[in-house]
């Protein structure tokens, strides 16, 4: 009984460590879960709202942001549960191979010896099975775009029109072929590679068996000794073989994905990048573009080159030139989105640079090209622009955009819920969803109101009547208005003509016409289409 007890409770113990530590590790992975999913998603969110906004133009930058934000909880919490279940194996395997080295010495060393390679195999296989998912992020972050295309109802109407929805299809299987197959070829190379090693750790105890059939034969191992001992040999090479290759792949694995998330956490911030705009917004009197030149990240082409011009207070200024000119970088500059630039932007006598990230935020209010539409209701939509705003307040913004029309046929007029999202929600047309932009912008207590091209959506008629209104839209705030359509400048107290990143020409439209530079050749050019 003495020779035996030790070795019996030694396997129960094993038996019983078995039965357990799977439903304790599951328990214990889906409180850890449940944290991460509140954490973790929100963590990283916030993280890219606070990158600077260099990385949000940067290709580079989204393909390791699209690695490191999907599913990041789950690649977490599988990352600790294997972490657990390669433990419990380790316990396990090192359980049964005392008890089988107690009577065959050889036997462990044997398995630990096959062990290590097949360890650093699964390292290395884990290593490149990441590694080609690095490689594939821009293909799959391409089909991905292009099965959006195929699905969303925003390009339905374009996709019967045009028919190009084979097109796009063919487009889509090209680049999910090409992750496919360097996912194949990685993945299909390293598990001939790994299996062959099992294959030979099997082959390696199938030797062993034969080598205690002499003992056994002659009596020296008794039969039930001889099926424990092979019983518990072959199960250590499924342990080994495959078990251990395949947690140690993805422990690998989830060591290269927080090498991405350490890199993406380590990537720089902007300082206040998410503080609320300053409440009131910061008094203002001018602003001064000085020798400003300018070429986003990664670039040589100087977008803004050796710029000056003046912002006052109350005054209404237009930029015009053509398409790369230079227009829309420089509300860019102003809003603080880019802060890289060469020369000085002085904002009342002060470098724009040295405001804090609130008092940036408080000072401009933008409708751009590519305005946002969100899928909430109309009030809340225009709500936006304005933290606390009053029912009063949104009333006012929506007259002043031309909204009322468009109100009285919503079914819950201000509080119709917009967009698909939701089963009763409305949809509105692009003029429509431009003037809620607009109203948006109007809300805002923002004193610089920045309109890039604010009525592209508009009918002529709409458009009109909204440039009709502009002294309200502007009243009491500096307005800046960046258009193609000329006959709006004359809105202008003065209009800044840019030419290769800089003012060629400057004033009225009356001093500009009289001139006959590159101004009044535009604006005459947009004219005689209309004679």
């Amino acid at each position: 009984m003495a020779d035996v007890l030790l070795p019996i409770t030694a396997v129960i113990g094993i038996l019983v460590w078995q039965q357990l530590y799977r439903p304790l590790s599951q328990l214990v992975a889906a409180r850890f879960l449940a944290k991460l999913r509140t954490r973790c998603r929100t963590g990283v969110q916030e993280k890219i709202a606070r990158l600077q906004y260099t990385h949000i133009e940067n290709p580079d930058s989204w393909d390791l942001i699209a690695r490191v934000s999907k599913d990041s909880e789950t690649r977490l919490r599988d990352g600790y549960q294997h972490f657990l279940d390669f433990v419990s194996l380790i316990l396990s395997t090192t359980g049964v191979l005392a008890i089988l080295s107690a009577q065959v010495w050889w036997a462990g060393l044997l398995f630990i010896g096959l062990a290590i390679p097949l360890f650093f195999v699964a390292i290395r296989t884990g290593r490149a099975s990441y590694n080609a998912d690095r490689e594939v992020t821009l293909s799959r972050r391409r089909y991905g775009y292009l099965a959006e295309v195929l699905d969303d109802r925003e390009y339905v109407e374009e996709r019967t029109i045009f028919g190009y929805t084979p097109a796009i299809t063919q487009r889509w299987d090209q680049f999910y072929e090409k992750a496919r197959r360097i996912f194949l070829r990685v993945n299909g190379k390293w598990f001939v590679r790994s299996k062959a090693a099992s294959i030979a750790a099997a082959l390696v105890s199938l030797v062993c068996l034969f080598i205690l059939l002499e003992p056994t034969v002659k009596g020296q191992i008794t039969i039930g000794l001889f099926i424990s001992l092979t019983s518990s040999l072959f199960g250590s090479v499924n342990y080994i073989s495959w078990q251990l290759s395949f947690l140690t792949e993805e422990l690998t694995k989830s060591y290269e994905y927080h090498r991405d998330l350490r890199e993406f956490m380590a990537m720089e911030e902007l300082p206040g990048a998410i503080a609320e705009p300053a409440s009131p917004p910061p008094a203002f009197d001018s602003l001064e573009f000085r020798d400003v030149s300018f070429s986003y990240p990664h670039t040589s082409r100087k977008i803004l080159n050796h710029l000056s011009f003046s912002i006052q207070a109350g005054k209404r200024y237009s930029f015009v030139g053509v398409n790369g000119a230079g227009k829309t970088t420089i509300t860019k500059l102003i809003t603080g989105l880019y802060d890289n630039y060469e020369g000085e932007i002085l904002l009342n006598g002060r470098e724009l640079r040295t405001y804090t990230q609130d008092q940036v935020k408080a000072l401009c209010a933008s409708v751009f090209q590519d305005y946002a539409r969100y899928s909430i209701s109309l009030a809340q939509n225009i709500g936006l622009g304005k933290h606390g705003a009053t029912l009063e307040e949104i009333q006012a913004a929506v007259h002043t955009a031309g909204l009322d029309g468009a109100i009285e046929k919503l079914p819950l007029g201000l509080d119709t819920q917009l967009g698909k999202v939701l089963e009763s929600g409305v949809d509105l047309s692009g003029g429509e969803w431009q003037r809620v932009a607009i109203a948006r912008c109007i809300l805002s207590p923002a004193p610089i109101k920045i309109l890039d091209e604010p009525t592209s959506a508009l009918d002529p008629i709409s458009e009109s009547e909204v440039y009709k209104k502009f002294s309200e839209i502007s009243r009491g705030a500096t307005t800046l208005l960046i258009s193609h359509r000329l006959g709006s400048t004359r809105l202008a107290d003065t209009i800044y003509v840019l030419e290769g990143g800089a003012v060629s020409e400057a004033g009225t439209h009356e001093e500009l016409m009289t001139r006959g530079g590159v101004y009044a050749a535009m604006f005459e050019s947009q004219r005689s289409w209309y004679l």
